[in-house]
């Protein structure tokens, strides 16, 4: 994992008021909840008394209230009472958890793992889907690491063979570019792919105006955007549940149509074509080994791998940031 990062890693419809939500994420049990004033609350699923998962409990009025013995929690991961001791005595200061600053944004509830600081950075997220659209989201776990998830949305050859009876018609082979650029750290990537006629691929620095081809973006950690057009755009979140394991949340944005009712049919007729161009991904990308893919691999890539290279290299180097940060 890459520390010091905003991850999206819930629908924030998954935290309800007054109800406690335990989950995996970065293969840790966290419990997640809402409390009177809908700001969000998120600390180890495991009381540091005996063990138990807190969220087997209830809420007691702000406070997560183990099941096991009562214990209640802040959102600093710090027990604010122990009902065997009785309600007025102070308790000590090795009574507490692992908390983690969590936010909701943009209809996604966000944790910032890695160290704690008293300011944030802002929330990373595509500044044009903040406003003038409506979405429907659907999600699945696929049992792969979140970084093989991820370069499957960045795999711009794969389209005619994976595709082929979706998006990828046309039998558009070969692979010119593909043309990647950086702002933070968000990529976009240029795609012109074509079919073989013999031809050999124009390199990156060969294009022009590649800035009016088709584009998606990454925004790192683990967000991806399919820049369909100015009016829809689909949208993943890729969240690590451990290892092994992703949950992806699916969303499908537009903003051509306004009347209310309307809208929300639009963007719901729009989840059996993409529940079926994912499952197309599915299928291959759960056969892939290792399961977790890293800088260097021993792989033998080619130049329409561009985009995955570029995310790897970006990975490796903030995570090296992260490291450093941290001495």
């Amino acid at each position: 994992m890459i520390k010091n990062q905003w991850y999206a890693v819930l629908d924030a419809k998954e935290v309800k008021k007054g109800k406690l939500t335990g989950v995996t994420r970065f293969s840790k049990k966290l419990v997640l909840w809402r409390d009177k004033s809908n700001k969000i609350g998120c600390i180890y699923d495991q009381c540091c008394h005996r063990g138990a998962s807190i969220s087997g409990g209830m809420l007691r009025g702000d406070h997560p209230e183990c099941p096991f013995h009562g214990f209640t929690y802040d959102t600093s991961g710090n027990v604010t009472c122990i009902p065997a001791n009785g309600s007025n005595r102070p308790v000590a200061a090795n009574f507490k958890v692992h908390s983690y600053p969590a936010k909701e944004a943009y209809g996604l509830i966000w944790i910032w793992y890695g160290e704690n600081r008293e300011e944030l950075p802002k929330i990373p997220f595509f500044n044009e889907l903040c406003e003038g659209y409506s979405y429907s989201t659907f999600s699945e776990t696929w049992k792969v690491h979140y970084t093989r998830a991820i370069e499957n949305q960045l795999d711009v050859v794969h389209l005619p063979f994976v595709h082929a009876s979706t998006i990828g018609k046309g039998n558009k082979t070969l692979v010119n570019g593909p043309v990647v650029t950086w702002n933070d750290d968000c990529m976009t990537f240029y795609v012109k792919n074509d079919t073989d006629r013999g031809q050999i691929p124009e390199k990156p620095g060969e294009i022009s105006d590649y800035e009016t081809l088709f584009s998606l973006q990454l925004q790192m950690p683990n967000l991806w955007q399919n820049r369909i057009s100015d009016s829809i755009r689909i949208v993943a979140v890729f969240a690590p549940i451990d290892e092994e394991n992703t949950k992806i949340y699916l969303r499908f944005y537009q903003g051509f149509m306004r009347v209310p009712i309307l809208k929300q049919i639009v963007t719901l007729m729009s989840i059996p074509m993409n529940k079926i161009i994912l499952h197309q991904d599915r299928r291959v990308v759960l056969t892939q080994l290792p399961r977790k893919s890293e800088l260097i691999m021993g792989e033998n890539l080619i130049q329409g791998d561009l985009p995955i290279v570029e995310f790897r290299k970006r990975r490796d180097y903030l995570k090296n940031r992260s490291l450093a940060e941290e001495k």
